[in-house]
């Protein structure tokens, strides 16, 4: 059984009598990669503050490793690492001094834990350059190298991915799951890009108008029904429409159509009854994406 690392419960935050969240409650355990989603405005950084000690709960509890940040802070915050917004560099340092410093304050960081977090986030070539001849993604590396100097068990990131290239998102993800793979880490990530949180994560936690809508493995927040979509490649789609009228016909040799899993044999045996010759039948995945948009009704914050 996972170890919980990470528990919000009922947190409510006020601004003068403004509510901005409301009986906000998710859990993260080791290992889990949890992307944090919600349109701008949804109380996304809030929440995020809150778990920090950064800002204080107006109402609600958050433990980190069993430990009250509010009762407890000091012993909750000790084994977190965190990025919000852009992580702090000195830019005229290289980055091997900037990760000296760092460590600095703290008693356990020697030499070897510098080398370690050095190569898990694959900067060996370039550590004793100045940090302003770094591209972008190799200063968010270098952000997360120093919030896992001291071997953090949460780590909390705020836009990870922005502004970077293809090739930096890339080398972002794969770190990130080495991170939760290899070392354990329990990882909080808030981002608008949905694409590639659906590449990155393993459980997904929606926020809109300060509430959470729903919260669950990646795979079963696509579900919306029972009712799933395939697309099927056949011999010519002329004749589709006369045998159902829900399809949706993609091009001349395929069609999409909505049914349940379970009346997949049922519709291929009539295609062949009716001399439809079947190429290939295959289930179309609902993107994070759509899943998002169909579940908020859009970007927007009522």
């Amino acid at each position: 059984m996972s170890k919980q690392i990470l528990k919000c419960e009922n947190l409510n935050k006020k601004f003068g009598k403004k509510q901005i969240l409301k009986n906000v409650s998710f859990e993260i355990e080791e290992g889990d990669i949890l992307g944090f989603i919600g349109p701008n405005g949804a109380g996304k950084t809030t929440t995020i503050k809150l778990i920090l000690g950064l800002q204080s709960i107006t109402q609600g509890k958050v433990t980190i490793n069993g430990y009250d940040v509010e009762k407890d802070f000091t012993k909750a915050i000790k084994k977190v690492g965190a990025i919000v917004e852009n992580p702090d560099l000195y830019m005229y340092l290289s980055g091997y001094d900037n990760l000296k410093l760092i460590s600095n304050l703290y008693k356990e960081i020697d030499e070897q834990r510098i080398e370690e977090v050095i190569k898990l986030v694959k900067l060996e070539n370039r550590i004793k350059d100045k940090v302003s001849k770094y591209s972008l993604g190799m200063r968010q590396r270098l952000g997360i190298a120093q919030a896992i100097l001291h071997k953090p068990n949460l780590l909390i990131l705020d836009e990870p991915t922005n502004g970077l290239d293809p090739e930096g998102i890339k080398e972002m993800r794969d770190l990130l799951i080495n991170l939760a793979k290899n070392e354990n880490i329990a990882i909080l990530i808030s981002s608008h890009n949905l694409a590639e949180l659906d590449n990155l994560c393993n459980k997904v936690c929606i926020i809109k108008n300060g509430q959470i809508i729903e919260t669950s493995k990646i795979g079963d927040i696509k579900k919306t029904s029972k009712n799933e979509q395939f697309i099927l490649e056949i011999e010519n789609t002329k004749s589709i429409k006369d045998l159902y009228k829900e399809a949706i016909i993609l091009d001349e040799r395929t069609f999409k159509i909505t049914i349940e899993k379970q009346n997949i044999p049922e519709l291929i045996f009539n295609l062949a009854k009716n001399n439809i010759k079947i190429y290939e039948v295959k289930k179309e995945e609902k993107s994070l994406e759509e899943a998002f948009f169909e579940k908020t009704g859009g970007n927007k914050i009522d």
